[in-house]
């Protein structure tokens, strides 16, 4: 397949048809990496940890105040007869 290397202000960039990001895993947004191997570019996509960021999410979310319940608490019929 064919592409052209285009200008981008300082920059350059190929388009990646969605085709070939989809081969390696990837779509539009995500975070690759690029390498040169051989004397070609290779592009990686970043496989995050499941859950990366959650941590400072909720730091932020609580210093923003915008860490209340969605849904209000409710208990279930037979939580006053459990033992702990």
């Amino acid at each position: 397949m064919l592409s052209a290397v285009k200008k981008f202000g300082n920059s350059a960039g190929v388009l990646i048809p969605k085709l070939l990001l989809s081969e390696i895993g990837a779509k539009a947004g995500d975070s690759v990496e690029l390498k040169v191997e051989g004397g070609r570019i290779v592009i990686e996509p970043v496989v995050r940890p499941a859950r990366a960021g959650w941590a400072e999410d909720a730091q932020r979310l609580a210093r923003e105040g915008d860490d209340e319940l969605v849904w209000p608490e409710f208990g279930n019929d037979e939580d006053a007869t459990l033992t702990w």
